[in-house]
């Protein structure tokens, strides 16, 4: 992608003195509600004023959204509270309709973003609009399809480029809605550094109890903003409930979150960080060392069970030494989560391993 600098232009232009901002409902129900939230949202640090048109549910039969009629809501919530507007497109036929209705910013939802095909629709229909056009995540942690949309928008001459990181579906049950995969958003960041990075703790969350916490970390890791689900009666919304926040938490979780500085020129400071990295990168090296030292065990393992034609895997070896883990990990302040991650990953390498030795 080239020109990555113009990407953070329209971030640059808003000259904020806080994170963005990006609330509102997950649904357009009514005019009303639409309106009242938006009221109570007007003299926030919120920027834009976000609500879902069009709805994409995973079974037919649920709220699928009130379509283009919410778009003249939004056209009155500019008019009168002056926020700025955005919503969710899915096709052409949204994109046109959002670009009439004058919507300021547009995001793509992770279930778009799966598919090349509606991606390159919606980029063809924005061609050169400068309009805010936001990604978000695929469902599944999937890098090259999150960069190959980016990157069908960037040649679309769609300068005003953001991303928003909702977190990735998983099979395994975590204390999460959408598990955050955090290293997925950084290694995004690390490849365009200049691209506004939004995160959205709501989806991440399911549960508006843990927005908070997800936030901090969020901004903790350098994201230029946040999109949160706000609703005057989160209980009684329309679709996900859960995870809706009121305008007045909303409110108390932006004066409770820390911001934090990107950097410091303290000598001191800087002394005592470079030494701290260096220590991480010793550490560093030395797992590679013992993890590539496991791994030729793992041939070894491998040979052997080949010489006696024996199955790599061993259920039953493979669930001892996972508890045990885990075990042990606790008395080292880790996360049950990240051994089971951390192990699991270990184990089907050295699967991998093994398999090539049997099948040489």
């Amino acid at each position: 992608m080239e020109n990555k600098k113009e990407l953070r232009n329209w971030l640059n232009d808003l000259n904020l003195d806080h994170p963005l901002v990006i609330a509102g409902p997950c649904s357009a129900e009514t005019e009303e509600q639409v309106l009242r939230i938006a009221h109570e949202l007007k003299d926030t640090d919120v920027n834009y004023y976000r609500a879902g048109i069009w709805k994409p549910r995973t079974r037919p039969g649920n709220f699928e959204g009130v379509g283009a009629l919410g778009l003249k809501w939004l056209q009155k919530v500019k008019a009168e509270t002056g926020l700025k507007t955005a919503t969710e497109v899915a096709n052409r036929a949204h994109v046109e309709l959002a670009l009439e209705h004058d919507i300021d910013l547009l995001w793509i939802g992770a279930r778009s973003t799966v598919s090349p095909f509606i991606v390159q629709e919606i980029a063809d229909a924005l061609q050169g609009t400068d309009k805010i056009v936001l990604v978000k995540n695929p469902v599944n942690p999937d890098l090259a399809l999150w960069l190959g949309a980016i990157e069908r928008l960037a040649t679309a001459d769609i300068k005003n480029l953001g991303v928003i990181h909702r977190g990735f579906s998983s099979y395994e049950k975590t204390k999460y809605r959408n598990t955050p995969e955090w290293q997925m958003a950084i290694e995004l960041q690390t490849r365009f550094p200049d691209l506004p990075l939004i995160n959205d703790p709501s989806h991440i969350t399911g549960k508006r109890d843990m927005i908070f916490e997800v936030s901090q970390t969020a901004l903790d890791l350098n994201f230029d903003g946040l999109m949160i689900e706000t609703h005057h009666d989160p209980d009684n919304a329309w679709s996900d409930a859960a995870q809706q926040v009121t305008p007045a938490s909303l409110i108390q979780i932006m004066k409770d979150l820390k911001i934090r500085k990107e950097s410091t020129p303290e000598a001191d400071y800087n002394d005592k960080l470079q030494n701290l990295r260096t220590q991480i990168d010793v550490m560093d090296n030395q797992l590679l060392e013992t993890i590539g030292k496991r791994m030729k065990v793992a041939e070894g393992i491998g040979a052997l069970k080949k010489q006696k034609n024996v199955a790599v895997l061993q259920s039953k070896r493979w669930n001892e030494i996972l508890g045990k883990m885990v075990l042990e990990g606790e008395q080292h302040n880790l996360s049950e989560e990240f051994i089971l991650k951390l192990f699991k990953a270990v184990h089907q390498e050295s699967i991998n391993h093994q398999e090539l030795i049997l099948n040489k």
